[in-house]
């Protein structure tokens, strides 16, 4: 989970250096929480095709991890 008050820090500077004005009918903290399940969902899909890829699909090369693990 996301911690929302860096996220909301994180918006109010990324608004800040491309020039975004936030409409007034929508508050900060709506927005943030908005962006974090956004991006949560995507971090959760994100995690599920590493996951397949580094097991490779349920057929973990455990020699290949061992070395990942030494690395």
């Amino acid at each position: 989970m996301l911690d929302r008050i860096v996220v909301k820090e994180f918006l109010e500077r990324e608004f800040e250096d491309i020039n975004i004005e936030m409409p007034e009918d929508i508050s900060e903290e709506a927005l943030a929480e908005t962006f974090c399940k956004y991006v949560e969902n995507d971090y959760y899909e994100w995690l599920k095709d590493n996951f397949k890829s580094f097991f490779d699909h349920g057929n973990p090369d455990w020699a290949w991890i061992r070395k990942r693990i030494e690395h």
